[in-house]
């Protein structure tokens, strides 16, 4: 199993920027999906997650109302987009993936990560 992420770069603060990540391997709509993000010299922390069937999304505090996740089965895709973006959100983002519908919310649990891909936001 794959998890291709891609997407990231530098940005200004309030720009608008869309990860993205394509898994193979497995079939990718039986899986749930997601991102973390690991900000330098800290932990990383859950940033948002998707249902296998895209019906249901989760958010963390810092993020909702800005981040919205998609999927796209056909591709084998998900989205992350990411709106209105801050200092605070440099990180690198690691796509990752569970054989659960709804992913588990421990780190630990999930079944699949990708590589990450370095989100830099400049006020």
């Amino acid at each position: 199993v794959q998890l291709q992420a891609s997407g990231g770069g530098s940005v200004q603060a309030g720009d608008s920027l869309t990860l993205s990540c394509t898994v193979s391997g497995v079939t990718f709509s039986s899986l749930s999906m997601g991102w973390y993000r690991q900000a330098p010299g800290k932990e990383r922390t859950f940033v948002a997650s998707i249902s296998n069937t895209g019906r249901s999304t989760y958010y963390s505090e810092s993020v909702r109302g800005r981040f919205q996740l998609s999927r796209d089965d056909t591709k084998s895709t998900h989205y992350l987009r990411m709106n209105d973006v801050k200092p605070e959100d440099t990180a690198t983002y690691y796509c990752v993936a569970d054989r659960l519908p709804i992913m588990r919310y421990e780190a630990d649990e999930v079944d699949y990560w990708g590589e990450g891909t370095l989100v830099t936001v400049s006020s």
